[in-house]
Order: C-alpha cells, then sequence, then structure tokens
C-alpha cells in the first residue's frame, strides 16, 4: 500500500511540474487515500500482534 502511495506521490510532482494540474491534482488526492487506508491497517495490525500475546 505504501509503495502506491509514493507512486502516486512521484505521478503528481511530475505532473504538476510539466503544468498538468489535474492529473497532479487528482494524483495527490489518491495518493492521501492510499496513505490513510495504509495508517489504518498498519495500527490495526499493531494491535492485533498485541493482543495475541
Amino acid at each position: 500500500m505504501l509503495r502506491w502511495t509514493i507512486t502516486f506521490v512521484i505521478i503528481a510532482l511530475i505532473a504538476g511540474v510539466l503544468g498538468f494540474g489535474g492529473i497532479a491534482g487528482a494524483s495527490a488526492g489518491i495518493a492521501k487515500i492510499c496513505f490513510y487506508i495504509f495508517i489504518i491497517l498498519f495500527v490495526l495490525s499493531l494491535l492485533k500482534g498485541l493482543l495475541k500475546k
């Protein structure tokens, strides 16, 4: 999930530099959503690991 986030951030940066504002904004939005999903899944896996012990 984190790999997808980094990919979309790079796409957003390249599109922003080249002047494609719509693509840059959409890629940044997708990257933000992927990052939040990653954080939620990471916290849940940490809690699951702590509760198993």
